[in-house]
């Protein structure tokens, strides 16, 4: 077997989509002819635990790990909520407090590309040791936390073995890069370092097509787009909330708040007072203040219920039991990369999706590929309304369905084939 040494910050006991995308890949690696060797930071700042990964690690995969320091931990003396938030990504878009601002610039300016640059220099000795004592076919650095690129990239210098970048999301174009109150000098190096990376590594894997065309104006290493999926099979004999249940699963922090969607549905409540009594919409994961806010406003927060952080298991029995499932991505042009882990397992649990996000978005084609719902910019006010009412007379009737279709190559099990293709084409050049 090939073995390849996976670099990656978030790993189990981690909870939220970060830690799933290389889970899955070690998970099925062998059944491929690879074998995963996971290297990860020993005592990590993770916003969110969820023990229930934990048990799809492969019994005996070899784990290797070295100590970390984060700046969080001082940070929190100054505020723990307003840390754990931007160690989130949880960056308001109304309401910056003096605190936040000052949190937000140290982070955007003194820590580049991100607070666990501390790691970088301690990983590429301990990994140097190692590597020269264990035969590896290739390396793999899975960013966001971005500074993991920068050990593959260290590491690619001094012992010149193949390497693989993988972007779950983007670098600078990611839609909170804006929000880190960057002095000129800190956007050029963001931008001379992400240039480094993508034109030294040997291939780049990004989840998005968007992405791929953004970072082909910058390099020429060859690109592959591996989305991220799903990994389960919902039960055949599912039960469906007997309300009219739209739900959505993960956070919903202030930039993503879809007012047109409340707007939308305080209308149809207004019109149609059955709707109202039957409408149940359901949060699990973040919801920041000013998305209650806005349902106070629209006279929807009588008919949300919010959960909080739920465990994965929780996550797909909702996604399974509920009449409509929602989608929102900001509506900007940095997110038209952006897919959500969430929505390849929306397609699984084969409910209706209601997706919003900005024109031109990735969302959109897999959706429509895959007749799982339907995709909304910010602009198709009418349609929307007009999307609901169908998807609630179908309530109604009790004929609320879809038949997708071509879900399968988004399984965990695909994806991972695909992958382990990129690492045999790089690996049979050696």
């Amino acid at each position: 077997m090939k073995k390849v040494l996976i670099i990656t910050y978030y790993w189990p006991p981690a909870g939220g989509p970060g830690v799933q995308r290389w889970l899955k890949f070690v998970k099925y690696f062998r059944e491929f002819g690879v074998e995963p060797i996971v290297y990860v930071p020993e005592n990590p700042n993770y916003p969110l635990v969820d023990d229930s990964f934990v048990s799809d690690i492969p019994s005996d995969i070899e784990i290797i790990k070295f100590p970390i320091k984060e700046p969080y931990g001082l940070a929190k003396l100054f505020s723990k909520k307003k840390t754990k938030q931007i160690s989130s990504g949880i960056i308001s878009a109304k309401k910056t407090s003096i605190i936040e601002k000052l949190m937000l610039y140290v982070r955007g300016n003194y820590f580049i590309p991100d607070a666990r640059i501390g790691w970088v220099k301690p990983s590429v000795k301990f990994l140097s040791d190692y590597i020269s004592k264990n035969a590896i076919d290739a390396i793999i650095t899975t960013g966001p936390p971005h500074s993991l690129h920068l050990i593959g990239l260290e590491l690619k210098r001094q012992i010149n073995l193949k390497w693989i970048a993988d972007f779950r999301d983007p670098w600078t174009r990611i839609h909170y890069h804006k929000s880190l109150r960057l002095n000129s000098n800190s956007q050029r190096k963001h931008k001379e370092l992400e240039s480094l990376v993508l034109n030294t590594a040997d291939r780049i894997v990004v989840t998005s097509f968007t992405t791929k065309k953004e970072f082909e104006q910058i390099t020429k290493t060859p690109i592959e787009v591996i989305t991220n999926g799903y990994d389960f099979v919902p039960e055949v004999n599912k039960r469906i909330d007997e309300y009219f249940s739209i739900s959505h699963i993960g956070s919903l922090l202030s930039e993503r708040n879809p007012e047109i969607l409340w707007s939308v549905l305080k209308s149809i409540s207004e019109e149609d007072i059955s709707f109202k009594n039957d409408l149940k919409l359901k949060f699990a994961g973040a919801v920041s203040d000013e998305v209650k806010e806005s349902l106070q406003e629209n006279h929807l927060l009588s008919n949300a219920v919010f959960k909080g952080y739920v465990s994965h298991s929780e996550a797909i029995g909702l996604q399974t039991s509920s009449q409509v499932l929602l989608l929102v991505e900001i509506d900007s042009d940095e997110t038209r990369a952006i897919i959500p882990g969430k929505l390849f397992e929306y397609l699984v649990a084969k409910r209706p999706i209601i997706a919003l996000g900005p024109k031109g978005s990735d969302i959109r084609n897999i959706i429509q590929e895959t007749n799982s719902g339907e995709f909304f910019d910010y602009s198709k006010k009418g349609e929307l309304k007009a999307k609901i009412q169908t998807y609630y007379q179908a309530y109604k009737n009790g004929d609320l369905d879809i038949s997708p279709n071509g879900v399968e190559k988004y399984s965990r099990r695909a994806l991972t084939k695909k992958m382990v293709g990129v690492i045999d084409e790089l690996t049979s050049y050696k």
